[in-house]
This record gives C-alpha cells, sequence and structure tokens, in this order.
C-alpha cells in the first residue's frame, strides 16, 4: 500500500489516505466510519496498531472504487508530510562516492568509517511534499541537499539482531537530508540539518511488502531539472539492517520514527565550482517504487 496524508482546499485538517492506481487519493477515516471499522485517526497511530489495522485498511480498499467524498483524485488534494515521527536519526558517510566527496570538500575523514555515522534531526525539521525549504540568508550561504531513502520504523527495536531487523520495519519513504554546510559547529551538524523545513518528507510511505529489496532501488536529485544525484542503495556502506541493528543496540526505535539512510554522492559541496540552494529553486527527489519529493526554495528572511 502508499499511504499518505492530505488535505482538502478549504480544510487544513490532515486525514490520512492512500493512493490508489490511476493517482486517486482514498479517504482512509471516510472509508471506515462507511464501513463502521475503527481506525487511528492519522498515519502515526496507524503505523503504531500495526497489522491488525494494516489488515483493515486493505479491506476497506478493496471496495473503494470511482470518485466522490471517500475517494477524490489526487490533483485534487493538497499532500502533507506522511507523519511527524518522534525522532529521526541520519545517516552521513554511507555511500561510498560521498565518504570520498565529502572529504575534498568537508573537511571529513579520508578512510571509509568501520561503523555508521549518527546524527539527529529534530521532528520539526519536517515538511512536506510541496512545502518550502527555508532559505535563510542571514544563516546559510551554504544550502545543500541530499535525497536518501527513509526507513519507517513499525515495531519498537531495542537490541535487534541484523538478521531480525527488516520485521521491525514499516515502510519506505523519502527525506531530502537539507544541510546548511557553514552552520556545522565543531564538528557537530545539529544545527546545520536540523532548522526548520530540513527534512522534507514523502510524498508516501509504501508499505515494505511492496519493496522486497529496499538495497536495490535507484535514487537521483534534480535541481531546477538538472540532475545532480544518481545512484543506487545497492551502494550503500551499511544497509538497511545493519543501520537498524546498530541504532538499536543503545537507543530504542519506536513505531513512526524515521532513519534517513544517507546521501550518495553529487551535493553541492562537492561540485566544481560549488553551487548551493538558492530562492527560486525547485529541488526534486525521486526514488524507484516510491515517488518523486518535490519542494521549492524560497526566501524565509
Amino acid at each position: 500500500m502508499r499511504l499518505l496524508t492530505y488535505c482538502t482546499p478549504g480544510d487544513d485538517t490532515p486525514r490520512p489516505g492512500a493512493l490508489l492506481a490511476g493517482d486517486r487519493v482514498a479517504d482512509l477515516t471516510a472509508l471506515a466510519a462507511a464501513a463502521g471499522v475503527r481506525l487511528p485517526p492519522d498515519l502515526l497511530g496507524l503505523v503504531a496498531a500495526g497489522e491488525p489495522a494494516l489488515a483493515a485498511v486493505r479491506e476497506l480498499l478493496t471496495g473503494a472504487t470511482g470518485e466522490g467524498p471517500l475517494v477524490r483524485p489526487l490533483a485534487e488534494v493538497v499532500l502533507r508530510a506522511p507523519l511527524r515521527p518522534g525522532k529521526i536519526v541520519g545517516v552521513g558517510l554511507n555511500y561510498v562516492e560521498h565518504v570520498a566527496e565529502s572529504h575534498r570538500t568537508l573537511d571529513t575523514e579520508r578512510e571509509l568509517p568501520d561503523r555508521p555515522v549518527l546524527f539527529s534531526k529534530p521532528s520539526t525539521a519536517v515538511t512536506g511534499p510541496g512545502q518550502p525549504i527555508l532559505h535563510n540568508a542571514e544563516l546559510t550561504k551554504q544550502l545543500d541537499w541530499e535525497c536518501e531513502l527513509a526507513v519507517v520504523i513499525g515495531t519498537p527495536a531495542f537490541r535487534v539482531a541484523e538478521a531480525d531487523a527488516l520485521r521491525h520495519v514499516f515502510g519506505y519513504s523519502i527525506v531530502n537530508d537539507i544541510s546548511a554546510r557553514d552552520q556545522r559547529r565543531s564538528g557537530q551538524w545539529f544545527f546545520s540539518k536540523g532548522q526548520d523545513s530540513y527534512a522534507p518528507f514523502g510524498p508516501v510511505v509504501v508499505t515494505a511488502d511492496e519493496i522486497p529489496d529496499p538495497q536495490r532501488l535507484d535514487l537521483s536529485l534534480r535541481v531546477n531539472g538538472e540532475l545532480r544525484q544518481d545512484s543506487n542503495t545497492r551502494h550503500m556502506l551499511f544497509g538497511i539492517a545493519r543501520l537498524i541493528a546498530d541504532i538499536s543496540s543503545g537507543v530504542t526505535l519506536e513505531p513512526g520514527d524515521v532513519i534517513a539512510t544517507g546521501s550518495p554522492s553529487g551535493v553541492g559541496a562537492g561540485m566544481v565550482p560549488p553551487q548551493f540552494l538558492r530562492p527560486g529553486d525547485l529541488v526534486e527527489a525521486t526514488i524507484e517504487g516510491i515517488g518523486t519529493l518535490a519542494n521549492p526554495v524560497v526566501d524565509a528572511r
């Protein structure tokens, strides 16, 4: 299933939905009410409710046909971030070519890391499809992009073995790990990567059963239509199962938490000369089997 959160014109109330064939959006709340079924009121609650809730949604969607108040065209709704994670765990230097690129331009170590490099983004950094990335020239002149596969946790994970790790995954989405390169402080990335709007997320969460091998997905990013990143998740230094096992060795991952699994090469800081985002730009991050997450850059001064 391809699950999402949306609003309708004139009503900013977020609603959980499912993207159907033919670019149609099913209103899960309305479908459940019509069928006399109880569902959580939002996608985060649905993730936490687990397989029984997912089974109920699958059953509801078998009867979701046509259009009207229960199903409407995608073009008639406004997508929001699928959910607001309790925490976002970012992974740095997780593609070999990006390690070399970062050493050359960002002063990081030359050697490949022997353990995942982790940082965090606050949930307030999350913004949805089509929502603006805020460019404040008083804070940064080096606003950069990073297309990343997002892993959405479905069941609590603590001290999970690598062999069991993928059982804790609810689904997959896209995160654009926006970074103010000139706001790294004594090697720490929190303010650089954690400002409001620095975690565009979406457009949908694809349930894990529809992506049997998340380590074989093409991913790319374009700025104003020009290709900047082009890679495949098979080039991750540490795969998803290893990341979950490593993080959960000391940090409990909870339903709805997101792991941003790292960026391939092709970031703006690595270009010759470096190129960074400016107000008026459009950034489009695409991952095979999930879709495209597009966000404009706007002046936030």
